[in-house]
């Protein structure tokens, strides 16, 4: 990078654990981001008061000390990232980097250094802990000698390690000469007063700036009391009581539910909220979207004036309340707030109706990211996406299914996210969407609309059969659903019978082999459902398999073959030779055998196969529009044309 240094793999240190980040050192100061998304630290090159450089346990520790008393330390480093990193800061920021020396002796006993928020045990002129007076909820001294210091219990700290810091306690003999004092102000006084000086003393105690009482908060779970105070917010309930700091609040969003009278505020949080073993990321309050409030603010007029001017700007408040509830914690906290931005849905609301793992809510595309609502809370950012897929809903043919689709999110590190029971009239917005933001459609290619899921989502007809059909029929070579197909007959190298469950294992094999290797868990329930409810039909009906193959509609054998895709093609091409090499290969085995192949061929392997798909693609679009008109069709075999007896 031209301007500055990049580093990956650097740990923010600080009460809340260890998190790793990429870390840039450029001319106009510090920024730091989490792996993942999440906290970010920027630290600007006039605000900046001093760095240090520190060696501790096989890295270098980077520590950069804030003119308003805040302190990070970043480790991770190399020694020869030292020396670069020195001089780029010497020539571009003007600060020179002290060297610190960690104490390693094991010693409980040395100097005390105060330099702004920050206190620093010294044992033999080296360090031996550092800790910041901001984390200092209460001090007091115990007996005439000794100093006790309480931090700040905040449900957030510690949701990334086991242990946290609860409490620390300072012995000032009399023969100290650092702290001096006299009979009636002993020395441990002395040194409790500069504590008092610099720490978030009685923070707690004090007034919450505004209170909103009986407020539904849907994770976690409950009616709660929100105090906002200066410095953190806390969740009162009658079983659970949650304070949480203001730095980890990163960001706020304001969502409005679609056709419904209640506004999401979410509060998401970097470390999240613990209660018991699970943890909470994102605060999801409902509010009455119609609903007003009014108040004071329990506040200074010299702080209104100073610290929050120009986002508070009276002592009084009035208006709907989720609006005033976000700009009071906005101007508090210093969280932006995120809200519903260009997408709307087919009936102009902001979200469309999904569900995710079994849990209805509301899935809202907004500029930067997907955030499902309410339960389980959950935020994708474009950053994060690898593809987004269309996906059929359900199993079989029926028409209700054909109505619905599916969205499939998959993310860089492999995870997956599967919004379902989407109405299809959604399809178009959504679609444009995604395509706008520049994310990467499975199965699109050049802009094209693919020949199955995307193709019949584009169909108007609400009587359209099953997008997830007519990608199986693609994938087979375009046969309809009620004539068997020639390729599902099992040879003597297959092994096995022909029967139903045969094929419609098969018929999975070759979509795993197209589209994505493992159908998913829901896909595959849902399928088991389909065959137990066509089991218990049959059984009441009385029909059996034999009978009901006899009553199948006969296809018009003037009607076109449907055009094959280039993964089939390349099937047909090289199922001879992969017979070959593998005698006693099952069908299901060779349809993901050339799936495998086909995700790894390059887009030049792949192109003679798309080309004859293409020209195939044509040739059935001219053969059915003979066949509506009623005129001569083409033929599937010969490719002549024949007329209708």
């Amino acid at each position: 990078m031209s301007d500055g240094h990049l580093f990956n793999n650097i740990l923010l240190g600080g009460r809340g654990g260890s998190n790793p980040g990429q870390l840039r050192v450029h001319s106009g100061g510090i920024a730091w981001r989490k792996a993942g998304g999440g906290k970010v630290v920027e630290v600007d090159k006039a605000d900046i008061a001093g760095v240090s450089w520190m060696k501790v346990p096989r890295a270098y520790q980077f520590g950069v000390r804030v003119k308003d008393g805040l302190s990070y330390k970043f480790t991770g480093f190399r020694e020869q990232d030292v020396s670069n990193l020195t001089s780029f800061i010497e020539k571009n920021i003007g600060v020179k980097p002290e060297e610190k020396q960690l104490s390693v002796s094991g010693r409980n006993w040395g100097d005390v250094e105060i330099n702004g928020n920050m206190l620093t045990f010294l044992v033999a002129s080296k360090q031996a802990f550092e800790i910041s007076l901001a984390d200092v909820a209460q001090s007091h001294l115990q007996g005439k000698n000794d100093v006790y210091l309480e931090f700040h219990v905040d449900d957030t700290t510690g949701a990334n390690e086991k242990d946290s810091l609860m409490d620390l306690c300072f012995h000032i003999p009399n023969s100290n000469t650092q702290f001096v004092g006299d009979e009636n102000h002993p020395p441990a006084q002395v040194f409790l007063d500069k504590i008092l000086a610099r720490a978030d003393v009685g923070s707690s105690s004090e007034d919450a700036v505004v209170t909103f009482d009986g407020i539904a908060i849907l994770t976690p779970r409950g009616r709660y009391s929100v105090e906002l105070h200066l410095s953190f917010m806390r969740l009162q309930g009658q079983a659970n009581d949650f304070k949480i700091q203001y730095s980890s609040v990163v960001r706020l969003f304001r969502l409005p539910k679609s056709n419904q009278p209640h506004t999401f505020v979410v509060v998401t949080l970097d470390p999240p909220i613990r209660k018991g073993q699970t943890m909470y990321p994102h605060v999801v309050i409902q509010f009455e979207t119609e609903s007003v409030v009014e108040g004071t603010l329990s506040i200074s007029e010299e702080l209104l004036a100073t610290k929050f001017k120009g986002k508070l700007t009276e002592m009084s408040y009035k208006g709907l309340i989720h609006e005033e509830f976000t700009r009071i914690l906005n101007a508090l906290s210093g969280a932006k707030v995120t809200k519903p931005g260009s997408f709307r849905s087919c009936q102009d609301g902001y979200a469309v109706k999904s569900s995710l793992k079994a849990e209805d809510g509301l899935l809202y595309p907004l500029e930067k990211g997907f955030f499902f609502l309410p339960k389980p809370p959950t935020l994708i950012l474009h950053d994060e996406i690898e593809y987004v897929e269309f996906e059929r809903h359900g199993a079989g043919g029926s028409s209700v299914s054909s109505h619905y689709f599916d969205l499939l999110i998959k993310l860089k590190n492999d995870n997956e996210h599967l919004f379902g029971n989407i109405q299809r009239n959604e399809y178009h917005n959504l679609f444009d969407f995604i395509s706008g933001k520049g994310l990467k459609i499975l199965n699109l290619g050049d802009g094209r609309v693919t020949n199955g899921v995307a193709a019949v989502l584009h169909n108007d007809d609400d009587d359209a059969v099953d997008p997830h059909l007519e990608r199986i029929k693609n994938a087979a070579g375009g046969e309809e659903s009620d004539d068997e197909d020639e390729d599902f007959i099992a040879e003597k190298d297959d092994s096995g019978s022909p029967t139903d469950a045969s094929e419609e294992e098969e018929s999975d094999a070759v979509e795993s082999g197209a589209e994505k290797e493992k159908p998913s868990k829901k896909d595959s329930k849902k399928e088991v459902v389909s065959k137990a409810s066509t089991i218990k039909r049959k059984s009441k009906d009385g029909d059996d398999d034999s009978k009901k193959r006899k009553q199948k509609k006969k296809k018009d054998p003037r009607a076109p073959k449907r055009a094959m895709s280039g993964f089939m093609f390349f099937s047909n091409a090289e199922r001879e030779n992969l017979k070959k090499e593998n005698p006693g290969m099952s069908f299901t085995d060779i349809g993901r055998a050339f799936g495998e192949r086909w995700k790894k061929m390059s887009a030049e392997e792949k192109e003679p196969y798309e080309a004859m798909a293409r020209a195939d693609t044509k040739r059935y679009k001219e053969a059915m529009a003979g066949y509506k008109s009623g005129g001569p069709a083409i033929n599937v075999d010969s490719g002549n044309e024949s007329g209708s007896d």
